[in-house]
């Protein structure tokens, strides 16, 4: 069960939704939506992450368009690429930072915060480490990667990163620019691609799901936080 609870920001307040692990206490984990937002989806991983022992907040961060989520449905990527558009980066950025800095300063945070991004949001979080460094970043298939890693070829957080071979919006060769721009810096990067799947492989609410894939980058997910992240 996940509780709704808002982010203070100079200009507004952002709605974020906060899931406590079963102790009540943990390290905690910022984890940032894909363009569908705080869907279903999400909501379970955020469950997920939860059961492992962490701190779990998901801010809403299309509330300046008036939006938590997009319907699962036909029209949903058309709908959410609509959103997108209109959705201005550098308040995101800015907005997801503050989202950090308020789960570090939540009492049931004990140890260190980390930031896990599906699509829009695994680009998302590597521009919020950017500039406001955790103790891990997972980013699956961050979408903006391509254009972060040119102005910040790498960051000072521990990160993973997760790619489909056969995604459509980020082809290997892209990978591989990616890849030697994150693992060219001084704090450990580890990039993992899976054969045979799409762009937003992990979500089983999504056409692209592949089983497979989602399960064995999960498991990787999971390892790779027990090591930075640990929840003790």
């Amino acid at each position: 069960m996940s509780e709704r609870v808002d982010v203070t920001l100079p200009d507004g307040t952002m709605p974020a939704h906060r899931w406590l692990p079963e102790s009540g206490t943990g390290p905690g984990v910022l984890l940032l939506q894909e363009i569908f937002g705080i869907s279903p989806y999400i909501r379970r991983r955020a469950e997920d992450l939860a059961a492992l022992g962490y701190v779990v907040l998901a801010p809403e961060v299309f509330w300046r368009l008036g939006v938590s989520d997009v319907p699962n449905g036909p029209s949903m990527l058309e709908e959410a690429m609509g959103l997108l558009g209109r959705l201005d980066w550098d308040a995101a950025v800015a907005d997801s930072t503050q989202a950090l800095r308020a789960l570090r300063d939540d009492e049931a945070v004990t140890g260190g915060a980390g930031v896990v991004g599906f699509c829009f949001g695994g680009g998302l979080g590597y521009a919020v480490v950017a500039g406001e460094p955790a103790d891990a970043l997972v980013s699956f298939y961050g979408s903006a990667l391509p254009q972060l890693v040119d102005a910040v070829p790498s960051v000072s957080t521990p990160s993973l990163h997760v790619f489909g071979e056969s995604d459509a919006y980020l082809p290997m060769d892209v990978v591989g620019r990616i890849t030697e721009r994150v693992t060219g810096g001084d704090a450990p990067a580890e990039v993992v691609t899976y054969p045979g799947a799409d762009h937003a492989f992990d979500n089983d609410d999504f056409v692209n799901h592949d089983g497979d894939a989602s399960a064995a980058a999960w498991a990787r997910t999971v390892e790779f936080l027990a090591r930075t992240l640990p929840t003790g």
